[in-house]
This record gives C-alpha cells, structure tokens and sequence, in this order.
C-alpha cells in the first residue's frame, strides 16, 4: 500500500532543502499542496495579493537565503502574472523554483479554459522549464534546484498536472542538493591574466554580481590595496566595497556616472571580476579600444571588434585572483589623492540641500536612521538611480534593488521577503508613488503577515526618468503625471497607516515611529523630483 500522496512528497521535499515560505494565489488545483503545506513543520504558504509579488517575493528568499524561493501560480492569468517575477529572478540571478497548474496529458493541446502552454510560456524566462510525474516528483524537484542553484543562478519552472497531488505514492525524501561545481580555470589562462595584468600601466578593477555570488569580497579588497587599484562597481554588487575606502570609485550606470567616467576614461586595462553586463554593457561605459581582461564562470559578452580581450578566465574565480595576489606588491600608475577628490566632489553633490525637499535629503535622513545592519529595499525609478549611487551599503545584501530586470512594482514584495527572511532585523522599502500604485496590494500581505517595517513613498506625482527624456527630446509632457497634485491618499491604506512629511525633520520623526511600530507603516515624504534632472541619466562613456 502506497504511504503517501504527491502534494506531501512534494512539499516535503521543498521543506527538506531549505525553503521556508511558498508564495502564491492557490488554485483548486493547489489545494491538496495547501493542505500539505499545512500539515508540514517549517514551511508556510505566504498568501499574496498578485502573483508578480509572489514572484518577486520567492526572488529575494532565494538571494537571501541562497535556497531557491518557490512561488505558485495557477493556469492562464495566474502564470502569466507569475511570469513578471520569474523573469525578475533569471535576469537578476536568483535561485527559484516557479511551480504552476498544468493541464493533465489528456487536455494539453485541447481548447480548454484558462489553457495555455505554460512550458512554451516559461522557456525563455527560466533556465529550465519542467513538469512532474507522480513517481519521480521528488527527483524532479531535485533537478529543478540544481540547475536554478548552479552557474548564474536564475528560475526553474516545474509545472504541477491537474488530478496528480493526490495521487498515491510511496513516501521519498529528497537527497541534500548542491550547485554544480565550477572548475578551475585553465594554467595557461590564468598566466594570460597575470601577464596582461603585469603589463598594463592603469588598471581598474569591475565588480559584479558574480563576485557577490562567488563570496570574494576580501581577494578584490587586497587587490585593491596590494596595486593602488580604482573599484568600480555595478549597482547590485553595492556593499562590496565601502564608499569610504580610498581605493572605491563609484557605481557605474547610475546618478552622476559621467564623474565615474572620469575614472575609468584613464585606464589602459579594464579588469572585470564577475562583471555580469545584464546590468550594463561594457560597450556602454568602456570607450573604444579600451581592453578587457575578464575573470568570470563564463566567458565575456563583449564587442570584441572594438575591445580586445586581454585575457580571459573562465572557471572558479577566486584562484584567478589569487593567481594576482601572488604577484610582488607595487603600486600602478594611478592618484588616489585624485581619486578621493573626485569622490567628494560626487558626494558632495549628492548630498541634501537645504533647499525644497527633495530625495537627496529624505535618503540622507533614512540612511541615518537605518541601522547599518538594516535592509533597504528599492523600486525602479529616478531615486534607484540615486539611490545607487548616493546610498552609502555596509555589506551585500543590505541594499537590494532590481537591476537586471527592472521592474517597476518590485520594492515593496522585496522588503516584505527580506522581513520574512530576517524577522529580526531592520527592514524599510523606498518606492516612488509610480511604482507603489503597481503593487500596492501587498499592503494586505505586510498586514496579514504582521510585518514590522516600513514603507518609504517618494511622492512627486511624476514618472521622473520619463519626463526627463521627454524634455530632453523638447517633447511636451505628456503621460508621466501620476495625479495633478496631493498625497497617495487617506491616512491608511490597506489597513496600513499613512504619515506625510513636507520637510526632513517631519520624516526623521515619521521614520523613527515608523521603526517603532508594531506593524506596517507608511511614510510619504512629498518631494521635488527637479532634482533629478541634474543628477540622473548622465553620460556612461567618455
């Protein structure tokens, strides 16, 4: 006699390699895993709003705890509304299993209601789209977090066919499941690397999310120090380098990067560690002939008709920093006197002012009533511009923001996700009122969950970056005004309650309250978005 039935092997096997929280709208189809999640120690079904915030919810899981999140969505509309997260966590490098319904075999192919085919849908939104069959379930689970875990990590979709949950089964437990791993790099590449490195006058070191991923934060740092190198970095490898370290040059693509340029327009060899250009092309900041020497898991995607690839690393990437490391200490051509003056004079324009409230002082205030071990959270936007380059990030992970995918409407389930996976600490999302009216809803989700953080609105009733494009094509504004005027609206929403702050002491003592709740809080600081003109959208090249 069979000991189980599939939705408990499932979820079982879920709960077994790490994952805590399931995101979704569950189905009729869902049902049995409901029950299965119910009866489950250490796992819990998080009901969302819109299955976009679930998706987006199971991506930051999965960058924060480095187990695949796991979202759900039923058939037709509710795969397709999963769909904007799954693309989200492929394109920003995150581990998730993407389950939906699936139409049993008798019906795929047939005109059927809701029927769509959801392998055809997540194909190019996933690294791998699969569906289960009652017997080897579990092995498919296994298969699907393997391959979200492994290289770039990124969705995996695992289709659930209708009528199968409660099919019985025998009982089996799911083997401890690991990323695959990454070779070494070849000798003959890795002295390719150390005699381009050697020859080149001015140097700068590129980080990207893949040495987030690969944990060598302390091998860039003492290349840094060891050469008297500029660092460089990509908005989501932020925290990887202070911002008061004197070797840090600043973020690349974001607020004021043409003073950036000024940097990297020096160098004779750009060395690019984990550079991954799904956040920003090297053709769109490197200027011309400029040389690439390139230490990653995967070979450079890189015109090399303009940029000649000096070297190229490809495999595990802290022996090819060793491989640096190992040679004699000597300081290269740069001035790091020059350096730090440049980088004050790019802060110091990013600072509040004392003029009209805008977002460079309401992220100066947050930023200092923000514990430095807190997590902030951002939408797309203008102020994510700002944010990436203005916001000073303690560690990886303590600022999260969507870069490869960049979408609108991602701030909010983000911190609601960061809070779950770190109940203990502080957690605050910044979103402009464009991008919160698109996942407001998870308003209800924070209060459901009795979440303890706070939700940080922008609001200048403009589609900043938008607008400021239109101008710059002297295009009249048309279609960027979120309201004529005003606030968000009422003193709550969703049950969450609402402060307004005209000026930085009103937010400094919103925000400190808000930190104090015992709920969700809100706090909209009514701001000039003018001040992004001068700031945002600068030129990357040189």
């Amino acid at each position: 006699m069979k000991s189980t039935n599939v939705a408990r092997n499932v979820i079982g096997a879920l709960r077994d390699m790490g994952v805590r929280h399931v995101f979704g709208v569950p189905s009729g189809g869902w049902v049995d895993y409901m029950e299965a999640i119910r009866t489950t120690d250490g796992i819990d079904f998080v009901l969302a709003s819109h299955e976009g915030g679930a998706g987006f919810m199971a991506d930051i899981c999965g960058r924060l705890t480095g187990v695949p999140g796991v979202c759900f969505g039923t058939f037709g509309p509710g795969a397709t509304n999963l769909a904007t997260g799954v693309g989200g966590a492929t394109l920003d490098r995150s581990p998730m299993i993407a389950l939906t319904d699936e139409m049993p075999a008798a019906l795929r192919g047939r005109t059927v209601q809701m029927g769509i085919d959801h392998q055809a849908l997540f194909a190019p939104l996933t690294k791998a789209t699969m569906r289960i069959e009652p017997d080897t379930a579990v092995d498919t689970l296994a298969e699907a977090a393997r391959i979200a875990l492994s290289g770039r990590p990124g969705a995996v979709h695992v289709g659930l066919p209708q009528g199968m949950s409660g099919v019985a089964v025998d009982a089996v437990h799911i083997a401890p499941v690991a990323a695959d791993p990454i070779p070494a790099p070849a000798a003959a590449d890795l002295d390719a690397l150390v005699a381009a490195f050697a020859a080149a006058e001015k140097p700068v070191l590129a980080i990207g999310l893949g040495a987030v991923h690969a944990g060598v934060q302390n091998e860039i740092l003492a290349l840094a120090e060891r050469f008297g190198l500029p660092v460089l970095l990509t908005p989501m490898a932020k925290g990887m380098v202070a911002e008061i370290h004197p070797n840090y040059a600043g973020v690349l693509f974001h607020a004021l990067s043409d003073l950036v340029g000024l940097t990297h327009a020096e160098a004779d060899l750009v060395v690019a560690v984990g550079y991954d250009p799904i956040e920003f092309n090297f053709e769109g900041w490197m200027r011309d002939g400029l040389a690439l020497a390139n230490i990653d898991i995967v070979a450079a995607d890189i015109d090399r008709t303009v940029h000649p690839v000096a070297a190229e690393t490809v495999g595990a990437i802290a022996p090819a920093l060793d491989a640096l490391l190992a040679l004699p200490a000597a300081a290269k051509g740069w001035d790091l006197a020059a350096l730090a003056a440049r980088k004050a004079d790019m802060f110091a324009r990013l600072a509040g002012s004392n003029g009209p409230f805008g977002p460079r002082a309401a992220l100066d205030v947050l930023r200092d009533v923000l514990p430095d071990d807190g997590i902030m959270t951002c939408d797309v936007g203008a102020h994510t511009h700002l944010i990436g380059q203005h916001w000073r990030t303690p560690a990886p992970g303590t600022q999260i923001m969507t870069n490869g995918w960049s979408a609108m409407g991602f701030g909010l389930p983000a911190a609601i996700a960061a809070k779950l996976c770190r109940p203990d600490t502080p957690v605050c999302c910044v979103l402009g009122d464009g991008g919160f009216l698109m996942t407001a809803g998870e308003l209800a989700t924070a209060v459901r969950e009795k979440l303890r953080m706070v939700i940080v609105i922008f609001t200048d009733n403009d589609l900043a970056l938008i607008r400021i494009k239109q101008e710059k094509k002297s295009n009249p504004i048309y279609g960027t005004p979120v309201r004529a005027e005003g606030t968000i609206g009422g003193p709550s929403i969703f049950g969450v309650p609402v402060t307004v702050a005209r000026d930085p002491a009103e937010f400094r003592a919103a925000l400190e309250a808000g930190f104090a709740a015992d709920g969700p809080v809100i706090v909209e600081a009514l701001l000039d978005s003018r001040e992004y003109d001068t700031l945002v959208l600068r030129k990357d090249k040189p």
